[in-house]
């Protein structure tokens, strides 16, 4: 069955209702030099929601603020029937140590600043944006907590942090009553796709759902590159071009390239464009609830919606695995092992739990 905008799927282990892509707004505003105008930004804004689309995607530190400016705009007439999510985290102030990291003043300073930014009384989800390695969970988690009793902040959520001190955080906010994450946002696409062996079984396992960033690989997916880009140097932060943020990314490699080939092949065979092929591919994982879409300009933005009802047979998909397949690694790779599998159960046949 085809998916629409208003087919609405169940976030992690709450009650809220998103749609199966969110709207990512890193793109609005010409902060970089690579994002959309106001007009334009306005026109990818209304297509979405007018489509049925409710979840809106953003952080602090986007297009160095715009992207909050700009929603808390757009959003002016329609702001309960949305679900904006923005992130904490980023340095907001060069020079000033406590404008960023994960610490409760970087939080709540953030926060006040978003929803000023938002133009609205309370964010529907909260990221915290990377872990920092010096914060410690039960401070994140109890000042998370203290912004959903304030009525700040109705949701809360984690971002590009290890599988480990998720679950840990998932658990201490469990046996002490404190609100648990709903989200995980990390990267993956058919370039990333290391997330597939701890984070995704540890995101279902308690309860997150799963947003990734990035799904066509900073735009490498979408065939738009070529080895004659290999030459340029990466940059070290996300100005320039989406060329820079691709090579800085680690997504604009040989193999990167390898891959978004064999994706054009499929697309070609399907009558799409490697971005819905693309798109398509990271919505068959039952982990998943809704990538995030970064287009440009509505042009794009049309695209990608038509990943919605992309359907492969089983060939395209073993070869798009066979593709972009990593090794799981220890201990998953011993684990599935024949030897152990003897070790452990003898010749019993055990069914697993699905």
């Amino acid at each position: 069955m085809a998916l629409t905008l208003d087919t609405y799927r169940l976030l992690g282990r709450s009650g809220l209702r998103v749609s199966p892509l969110a709207l990512g707004t890193m793109t609005f505003g010409a902060d970089w030099g690579w994002g959309a105008e106001r007009d334009e930004a306005r026109k990818l804004f209304d297509d979405y929601v007018s489509r049925g689309g409710n979840f809106i995607d953003t952080a602090s530190v986007y297009t160095n603020g715009s992207s909050e400016r700009l929603l808390g705009e757009f959003t002016r007439d329609n702001r309960e029937s949305l679900v904006l999510a923005t992130k904490y985290t980023m340095l907001r102030r060069p020079g000033d140590p406590n404008s960023g990291g994960n610490n409760r003043k970087s939080m709540f300073a953030s926060v006040e600043a978003s929803l000023r930014n938002l133009n609205t009384d309370y964010i529907d989800l909260l990221y915290l944006h990377a872990w920092d390695y010096t914060t410690p969970v039960e401070e994140v988690l109890r000042g998370m907590d203290d912004l959903v009793r304030q009525g700040k902040v109705l949701y809360v959520a984690i971002s590009d942090t290890p599988a480990w001190q998720v679950a840990r955080m998932q658990t201490i906010a469990d046996l002490r009553g404190w609100s648990p994450l709903v989200a995980l946002q990390v990267e993956y696409s058919l370039i990333e796709r290391t997330v597939e062996h701890d984070l995704f079984p540890m995101a279902r396992e308690l309860g997150l759902g799963v947003i990734p960033w990035s799904p066509l690989g900073s735009g490498v997916l979408t065939g738009k590159y070529t080895t004659a880009d290999l030459d340029a140097s990466a940059a070290g932060s996300p100005e320039g071009s989406r060329k820079n943020v691709a090579l800085a990314n680690g997504s604009l490699t040989e193999r990167g390239l390898a891959i978004a080939e064999v994706v054009k092949q499929v697309a070609a065979e399907l009558d799409r464009t490697p971005a819905q092929t693309a798109l398509a591919w990271t919505l068959r994982n039952p982990a998943v609830t809704a990538p995030i879409i970064g287009a440009r300009t509505p042009a794009q933005l049309a695209d990608n919606l038509g990943a919605l009802d992309v359907e492969f047979d089983a060939a395209q998909l073993e070869r798009l695995d066979a593709a972009s397949a990593v090794e799981p690694g220890f201990p998953h790779n011993m684990l599935a092992r024949e030897m152990t599998d003897t070790v452990i159960n003898g010749d019993l046949t055990i069914t697993p739990r699905t």
